[in-house]
């Protein structure tokens, strides 16, 4: 069975964010019925990791046990999972924003060497590099 597609839209309909980040196994299954599962974009879990840090103020190590959490759970699918793994590696042991060590992750999985960005605090990552 193919799982729903999931948009977190925190500010505007918080029922299911709140629901599977509460880490109440009852809540998420009362959320997803029988529907068969869940399934996160890249996009959409890097907006989540950002909404949670600026709109929440969620501290780093919040954030990364959401991620963590969600990649746990049997129920959800990630468009891509390993690629979701390193950046989670990489943005628990460094300074950089979740979105981008998920941008650098997938370069890497996509084969890219190196990625180039405008963002000074990217180049924390290991080969990237400024414009």
């Amino acid at each position: 069975m193919r799982p729903n597609k999931v948009d977190f839209p925190l500010p505007d309909g918080p029922t299911m964010a709140t629901r599977c980040l509460s880490g109440t196994k009852a809540a998420f299954d009362a959320e997803v019925g029988e529907q068969g599962g869940l399934f996160i974009a890249d996009v959409v879990l890097a907006e989540l990791c950002w909404t949670l840090a600026r709109a929440y103020r969620l501290a780093r190590p919040d954030i990364a046990r959401t991620v963590r959490a969600l990649l746990d759970n049997s129920s959800i699918a990630f468009e891509s999972p390993d690629a979701v793994r390193a950046a989670l590696a990489s943005f628990e042991s460094g300074a950089v924003d979740f979105p981008d060590c998920l941008i650098v992750a997938k370069a890497r999985h996509a084969g890219c060497s190196r990625v180039l960005t405008f963002d000074q605090r990217m180049t924390a990552l290991p080969g990237v590099e400024l414009l």
